[in-house]
């Protein structure tokens, strides 16, 4: 850790960095599958496509060519499941909120900035009971583009009122990394998130690799 790095803000990816929407997520999935008339998947099957949206969790879950119409269809069938069913199942990953609640007891500010669009993330932070804590919440529509773009983690700092070069983000696939790097933020790779087994988090290029939210506490107490 360089001396002349002072964190102000931890910032994080939602989906399998924050919190564990995989339960809700696949469901909603399985349930747009079937409804359509195909064969339903497991988790492991999925999860590591829950990063990069829905799209790509229905792509990877069908294994024959389907039409471009039929694709939106079942997409808006998930979406309309998962919006109705926000966070049934969905829970904190171990030692998440007593990392929140340590954030908070160091002075240190935290927010989100996910892919996930607002439609999605301001009703499950709001279920999570995590709205008034945050210092920001910036979704994959909230500006112009999403991560890997650098402008939602500028967004996330003006809102937020802290300098890109104090923050931290963590994340749980290459494109978080990516974000946090070019916004010249401090970058951390989720291991307990939504990773492939062929990914190699490794060569992210990321600061720290960090295997349990309890590690990222860790991590914290030694920058500041």
């Amino acid at each position: 850790m360089s001396t002349d790095f002072k964190l102000s803000c931890v910032l994080f990816d939602l989906d399998g960095t924050l919190v564990d929407t995989a339960p809700d997520l696949v469901l909603c999935l399985n349930k747009a599958l079937s409804q359509h008339g195909f064969m339903t998947v497991t988790a492991a099957a999925v999860k590591p496509c829950i990063s990069f949206g829905a799209v790509a969790m229905i792509n990877n879950s069908l294994h024959k060519s389907i039409t471009e119409a039929l694709r939106a269809d079942i997409l808006e069938t998930m979406l309309d499941f998962y919006q109705n069913n926000i966070a049934e199942h969905t829970v904190f990953f171990n030692g998440m909120l007593d990392t929140l609640d340590a954030i908070e007891a160091h002075g240190l500010k935290w927010g989100v900035v996910t892919n996930k669009r607002e439609r999605f993330t301001n009703p499950l932070m709001a279920a999570l009971k995590l709205t008034d804590r945050a210092a920001c919440i910036i979704s994959g529509d909230t500006t112009g583009n999403p991560k890997p773009h650098v402008e939602p983690m500028l967004a996330a700092c003006k809102k937020a009122g802290v300098n890109p070069q104090e923050c931290v983000y963590i994340g749980d696939a290459p494109h978080d990394i990516t974000a946090g790097k070019n916004a010249q933020m401090k970058t951390l790779a989720a291991l307990y998130g939504y990773i492939n087994p062929g990914d190699m988090p490794e060569t992210w290029g990321a600061d720290a690799l960090i295997e349990s939210p309890e590690q990222l506490a860790i991590w914290i107490r030694a920058a500041l």
